[in-house]
């Protein structure tokens, strides 16, 4: 008994340690870190992002998952912008291949060295890029971004597909990932209304409308999904019927407003109509039903988000003397 005791406590010790080390890190970023060393920084990156997604709003579903698939692999450090020439860094992992803006970076990168050089980090214009191109639609900032994160200089494909919450998840394997990363129930819930906008590939969710319980019944759906809209998706993913591997068809994760940032998706889920596992499974615990239950309400889901988006920002990010400010976001500093 005394030396599980002592394990215990060792654990418990190890465990502060950890949790005082990310705080410390996450105590080196601030609203306004490039105020004095580059006073324009978040202007020129939101001129350059509105300027894209004024032509395409379908970047801001973009920008918002690459910092999300960021920040849960590695920390907030711009590993996924680096490139690998062995096809062996996070942008490679399949949960990574669908990315998309890695051009609009650079081009932010390019318009910040020229003013500011050797200033300004990837990890921070990726953090920046995410809150800009989802206000664009609203004409003002919907959260502050903290800024002061360093670059990373490393990059591995398997930790992508590790560390990335799978859509097929179940309640207890998400939360386990997000508490992980420092993260509570409430971030998941809120975190998960991200879905309010962009796309979904049918090869993600097509087992819940095709054969579900595998008795070769094509029509045989998950009982959790709302039955007219399972039927919409099945419309949708005809060619999954015939391939389950096809990754060419797309559907909006929120039919009808899928480049609208709102609390739509909660609507959605309350009537049953989750795409993926990952979204459905929320509904399962009583707490995070509840949440959903609140978070329908526009202004609710605004005053969380922008809360659970600042602390996911905050995972393992380097700052002071940690990582580097990459010359370019797709290579470290030779």
């Amino acid at each position: 008994m005394k030396g599980m005791v002592c394990l215990l406590v060792a654990m418990a010790l190890v465990l502060a340690g950890s949790v005082s080390i990310a705080a410390a890190q996450a105590a080196g970023l601030k609203k306004g870190f490039y105020k004095k060393s580059c006073p324009q920084a978040e202007d020129i990156a939101q001129k350059v992002v509105w300027n894209h997604v004024a032509g395409n709003r379908e970047l801001a579903a973009k920008f918002l998952r690459m910092f999300f698939h960021d920040c849960f692999v590695r920390g907030c450090d711009a590993s996924v912008l680096l490139d690998s020439p062995t096809n062996t860094a996070e942008k490679d992992a399949p949960p990574n291949l669908s990315l998309a803006g890695f051009e609009v970076i650079d081009e932010v990168k390019a318009a910040l060295e020229r003013a500011c050089p050797g200033v300004v980090s990837c990890a921070d214009i990726v953090a920046l890029a995410a809150r800009d191109s989802v206000s664009f639609q609203y004409g003002k900032k919907l959260w502050e971004v903290e800024t002061g994160r360093r670059d990373g200089t490393t990059s591995f494909l398997q930790q992508a597909f590790d560390e990335i919450p799978a859509p097929s998840s179940t309640f207890d394997i998400l939360l386990a990932n997000f508490s992980g990363k420092g993260l509570g129930l409430q971030d998941l819930v809120v975190l998960s209304g991200g879905h309010t906008i962009g796309i979904g590939n049918c090869n993600l969710f097509s087992s819940r409308v095709f054969n579900f319980t595998g008795k070769n019944n094509p029509t045989d759906i998950d009982p959790s999904l709302n039955p007219p809209y399972a039927k919409f998706l099945q419309g949708q993913c005809r060619r999954n019927l015939q391939d389950p591997n096809d990754n060419t068809t797309v559907v909006p994760m929120d039919p009808g407003s899928s480049t609208s940032f709102d609390s739509h998706y909660f609507v959605n889920l309350k009537a049953r109509q989750g795409m993926f596992t990952s979204d459905a499974t929320l509904l399962t615990n009583g707490r995070a039903a509840a949440l959903v239950d609140k978070l329908q309400d526009n202004g609710v889901f605004f005053d969380h988000f922008k809360n659970s988006i600042k602390r996911m920002g905050q995972i393992d990010v380097l700052t002071g003397a940690s990582g580097q400010i990459r010359n370019k976001c797709n290579v470290v500093n030779s």
